[in-house]
């Protein structure tokens, strides 16, 4: 069904189709009372035939409504239309893009990102999961990424209340198979543990580039998920700190018990990673909850009692104690001749490990570097944070084996780079956030409308272009929203002055044409370029055509011919000169004698005409020409007399 320009819920105008998915259609509108522009989302027909679905998805909609957080996307409203069985969820229009959209162009993303997503989606899902809703289909296409960096989670209209039965369409589990969690793929009870999964698998595409399972059909995928161990993301992605890589195989655990049993335990972990991206502190526990340990077994005869001690076993067998002495003593010959060339070699050799140079200036790191043993490699990057002289990174990192040349790179920083900012106006603003980047620039993007600048495209900049800037500096720059838009109003059948007026109330511009159709009324529009309820910019002009009849003109010869001449006027008769005029309406004509007599005048002009002839004064002829008329005379002469 097409719904575009169409009013739902006698309230929000749809403008356009914003996106589409597996459950429902998303559509931009108006919300016609409060004035704002809102996201409605309008469920598939094929979902609105199972009762028990729609009873369901009703009631975890208005749950979620009841979640407010900067990390959620907001539930304004959720309805049903009979008359065209339409199920619908109003939302909080988002301007952005989403997460999926952005790993498609960019591939993997940094970790410093990566994690600070995954913090801004973990933070959402505790404040949900605290009011008893599970989301069931966390996936990057769900989360959408603001302009200003700020993570959005939307779908919350498809998540389940703890309290209810798992939600199926037509016995198929809801979700999107490559970030279902084990037990969703099984079709299984789904707590917080399962999106706590899929935000690992999130965060395992955000890392790598890649989802951990992939096959050709979705059944091989769910079963992946089942029975597979993915590739942790540190053997794809060489850069990721190992702390990362822990928490991520720590949220993609099989059982639920081996995973974060909160979404504020994950936040924990989420945010001492930023601080020691290193370090050792994700602590992944096994299904009784309890670390791994060796227990030796009891072993229990037939009849449940315990096996006989070595010590009753040498009482009733004396010459095994003899055999068991001579072994020993080989292996006690053996055991000495091989400490003593292990002496004689060197000794015992252990594998040496990277030692930690974390914010060292070069001259501690050379001096702890001979005190270890090791050979160091030096080089120099940019750095915003870490001071000019220090270490920024190494490889391998702190605790990791080094190779048989005991050699570790590490890089000082030599402070921010400098660079000379570029011209950002008329530039569309992705590309001005990825040359920002590279500069390591912090760009803080206003917005206004403009007439002259395309949406999306930059108008002007806080710093000037030229300017010596360096990396960690913050630049201002406004985007531009487009031209300020308004509504199209309706001007057809009004007259030409109101339809000016109309037009100019709602600051757009009237270009008036006129066309003639005698079958329509007179004076009155006919027609508009643009439809109404169209958004264009404001002054844009708008055709408008007005039907104006234009009446028909004749040229016509009038004749009169006094019945009976008075006396000519060159006699001497001092008869009164006989005066004739005659008028077209009330306009005198120029009025001509011939020597027959006869009295003629030329009129050209509309139908429809009333003419008199006045002889001294006195009105004696009154004839009204009509088209009828003018063909029964020959050369449209018509006498009067």
């Amino acid at each position: 069904m097409n719904l575009i320009g169409k009013i739902v819920g006698n309230r929000y105008e749809i403008i356009s189709e914003a996106g589409t998915g597996g459950m429902a259609t998303v559509y931009k509108a108006k919300d016609r009372v409060l004035n704002r522009n809102v996201a409605v989302k309008v469920l598939k027909d094929e979902y609105t035939t199972d009762q028990d679905f729609i009873k369901r998805f009703n009631s975890e909609a208005q749950s979620a409504a009841a979640l407010t957080h900067p990390n959620i996307v907001s539930i304004y409203d959720v309805g049903h239309e009979e008359e065209n069985n339409l199920y619908y969820i109003v939302m909080e229009l988002i301007k952005g893009k989403t997460l999926k959209e952005i790993i498609n162009k960019d591939g993997s993303i940094s970790w410093k990102w990566a994690v600070n997503i995954a913090i801004q989606i973990a933070s959402a899902l505790e404040e949900a999961h605290k009011h008893g809703i599970i989301h069931r289909d966390i996936k990057p296409h769900n989360i959408i990424i603001t302009e200003d960096g700020t993570a959005k989670v939307t779908d919350f209209g498809i998540a389940k209340a703890v309290s209810n039965s798992t939600i199926t369409a037509f016995g198929t589990t809801i979700g999107s198979v490559h970030y279902f969690s084990p037990e969703q793929a099984k079709g299984g009870i789904t707590d917080a543990r399962s999106d706590l999964y899929s935000l690992g698998v999130v965060m395992y595409e955000m890392l790598t580039g890649k989802v951990p399972f992939d096959a050709d059909t979705p059944v091989s995928v769910a079963l992946m998920h089942m029975q597979e161990k993915p590739k942790e993301p540190i053997e794809l992605n060489s850069d990721i700190p190992m702390a990362v890589n822990q928490i991520v195989v720590k949220a993609m655990r099989k059982e639920p018990v081996e995973r974060y049993q909160t979404a504020t335990e994950m936040l924990k972990d989420l945010s001492e990673a930023l601080k020691d991206p290193n370090g050792d502190f994700v602590v992944i526990e096994n299904k009784d909850g309890e670390y791994t340990r060796v227990i030796p077994a009891v072993k229990l005869d037939k009849k449940g009692e315990t096996v006989e001690t070595k010590e009753s076993f040498f009482e009733k067998h004396p010459k095994m104690k003899v055999l068991l002495f001579i072994l020993g003593l080989i292996v006690l010959f053996f055991l000495v001749f091989g400490v003593t060339k292990l002496i004689l070699d060197g000794g015992f050799k252990k594998d040496v490990v990277a030692p930690d140079f974390s914010n060292m200036t070069r001259a501690e790191v050379e001096e702890l570097a001979s005190l270890q043993n090791v050979v160091v490699q030096f080089n120099e990057v940019a750095s915003a944070n870490v001071e000019a002289g220090k270490v920024v990174s190494q490889e391998p990192p702190a605790g990791k084996p080094l190779g048989a040349d005991k050699k570790i790179v590490v890089s000082l920083s030599k402070g921010p780079e400098t660079a000379l900012l570029p011209d950002f106006a008329n530039k569309p603003i992705d590309e001005v956030r990825t040359k920002a980047n590279e500069l390591g620039l912090s760009l803080k993007e206003e917005s206004e409308n403009s007439d002259t600048i395309q949406e999306n495209y930059v108008i002007r900049q806080g710093t000037k272009a030229g300017t010596q800037v360096k990396s960690g500096d913050t630049v201002t720059v406004v985007v531009s929203l487009g031209a300020k838009k308004t509504s199209v109003p309706t001007v057809v059948g009004m007259d030409e002055g109101t339809a000016k007026a109309t037009l100019s109330n709602a600051k757009l511009k009237a270009n008036i044409k006129y066309e003639s159709h005698e079958d329509k009324e007179n004076g009155k529009v006919l027609s508009q370029s643009v439809e109404q309820g169209k958004e264009v910019a404001e002054g844009t002009t708008i055709d408008v055509v007005v039907n104006k009849i234009e009446k028909k003109t004749y040229t016509v010869t009038l004749h009169y011919t006094l019945a009976e001449e008075p006396e000519d006027e060159n006699s001497t008769n001092t008869t009164t000169k006989t005066n004739v005029v005659i008028l077209a309406g009330t306009t005198e004509l120029t009025t001509n004698k011939g020597s027959n007599g006869e009295y003629t005048a030329t009129y050209k002009g509309s139908e429809g005409t009333t003419f008199k002839v006045k002889v001294n004064g006195s009105e004696v002829a009154n004839k009204k020409i009509t088209t009828n008329e003018l063909a029964d005379y020959d050369k449209n002469d018509i006498y009067l007399n």
